[in-house]
């Protein structure tokens, strides 16, 4: 198999583990159990990442320590969605314009915080990998990121219509 049918195949079975992990999290799975899949999905995203950067030894020794600070900040913002997928789900059937409003709101932080994150990392990253390195590391992270939400985008249905009065 191709490396790039590899990492395609690699980043659509992490979305299909991300969204599991987080429909188990939205069930209140208990803890261990969630802390096992959350440890995998790191451990699979981590080994994805590694086998498409192709690290030399002493770029591996700066940029993992960058990146698993990242990812811990990253991991916030993604709890934090999961939270309005749940309000989401709670409001579902009994939607009012004040709590879509409110729905949208925090929607628009998490995706504005999710951008200044990635702005802060930047320079952490240029510093530790080359260029070419850098936007590499980027765009796994952005194909990560689109599988995962195509993904969460095929299972969260689209708001009721308001219902006429």
């Amino acid at each position: 198999m191709s490396n790039k049918k590899r990492a395609v195949l690699t980043v659509a079975v992490l979305a299909v583990v991300v969204v599991a992990a987080a429909q188990a999290l939205a069930q209140d799975a208990p803890a261990d159990n969630m802390q096992i899949v959350l440890e995998k999905v790191r451990a699979d995203k981590k080994l994805l990442v590694a086998e498409n950067l192709q690290l030399t030894a002493s770029e591996a020794k700066a940029f993992w320590p960058v990146y698993e600070r990242y990812q811990d900040e990253l991991f916030l913002l993604r709890m934090r969605s999961l939270k309005l997928i749940k309000d989401y789900v709670a409001s579902y059937e009994k939607m009012t314009d004040s709590t879509a409003e409110k729905l949208l709101s925090e929607y628009m932080t998490i995706e504005t915080l999710g951008l200044k994150l990635r702005e802060a990392y930047l320079p952490k990253f240029r510093k530790v990998l080359s260029p070419v390195k850098t936007a590499r590391y980027y765009q796994i992270e952005n194909k990560i990121q689109a599988a995962l939400y195509y993904e969460l985008a095929q299972k969260i249905p689209l708001m009721k219509a308001a219902e006429k009065q």
